[in-house]
């Protein structure tokens, strides 16, 4: 991100970023970028509307465009009503949103986030959602970094999936779920001391793939309420019982693992 944000001198192979060269080109290449980054920087003793007043000057814009730009930008947000305010007493995703503001104060090309909604309650990471995929119906290239898989479902048409450094798959969600999962996820889960019992039996049933928890089975299938079936068939009777669609972060989890990583 580091690189991409011309902040950092590439380690090797080729970087250009919008037909320039970040090493001989940085200062041009970072006046059409946007940056949002994962913790917030804003100035807690200016007021909303001086947070982005303030930021524009440092792209050398003229006040009058940058006013201009202010007020469509709080209007983009939805913070019209809290521009006089201090931005300390904020809740958490109203100075998300104006971050995502400010870094729009140049009108940039690209948009590179780290992590944006981390911390944010579902309602302000819908909110942030909705302002972010406007920006892509504008035009606008979003670059982000996210744990949230159901965020990388929602924003992304292209994603890659990381591990210890390294691209391990690439392509659309819809590509990355067909290729390393199943239609659909059947999750069981059994009486206390019954799920060893269970796990021998739902083997014996040749699942495409089948993923043991701390408390859940989980059957990757085509059909989940037929396999379900199946699984009634021979004598078990779960608990509880779920079927749901694969998601990404079934993709996820099958490529990096289910071990916390440092």
């Amino acid at each position: 991100m580091r690189m991409l944000g011309c902040v950092s001198p590439p380690t090797y192979g080729d970087l250009i970023i919008l037909g320039g060269d970040p090493v001989r080109d940085g200062a041009a290449i970072r006046a059409r970028l946007g940056v949002v980054p994962q913790e917030d920087t804003l100035d807690g003793e200016l007021s909303v509307r001086e947070n982005l007043l303030v930021y524009g000057r440092y792209f050398g814009l003229p006040r009058k465009l940058i006013s201009e730009r202010t007020d469509q930008l709080l209007d983009f947000v939805q913070l019209t009503e809290r521009a006089g305010d201090q931005v300390d007493p904020l809740s958490g995703g109203m100075k998300r949103r104006l971050t995502i503001a400010r870094s729009l104060i140049n009108d940039p090309d690209i948009l590179i986030l780290d992590e944006p909604t981390t911390g944010l309650d579902p309602q302000a990471r819908h909110v942030v959602w909705d302002r972010l995929f406007r920006l892509k119906q504008r035009g606008v290239t979003l670059i982000l970094t996210t744990h949230y898989m159901d965020e990388a479902e929602q924003l992304c048409d292209r994603l890659v999936v990381m591990d210890h450094g390294k691209f391990v798959a690439e392509g659309t969600p819809r590509e990355l779920i067909a290729q390393f999962s199943t239609a659909e996820v059947l999750e069981l889960r059994f009486a206390s001391g019954l799920m060893d019992d269970a796990v021998q039996k739902v083997k014996d049933l040749s699942p495409e793939r089948m993923e043991v928890t701390a408390d859940r089975l989980l059957l990757y299938a085509a059909d989940g309420d037929e396999f379900l079936a199946r699984v009634r068939e021979a004598g078990l009777e779960p608990l509880t019982e779920l079927v749901r669609r694969s998601t990404l972060e079934d993709v996820f989890l099958h490529l990096t693992g289910r071990t916390l990583i440092d």
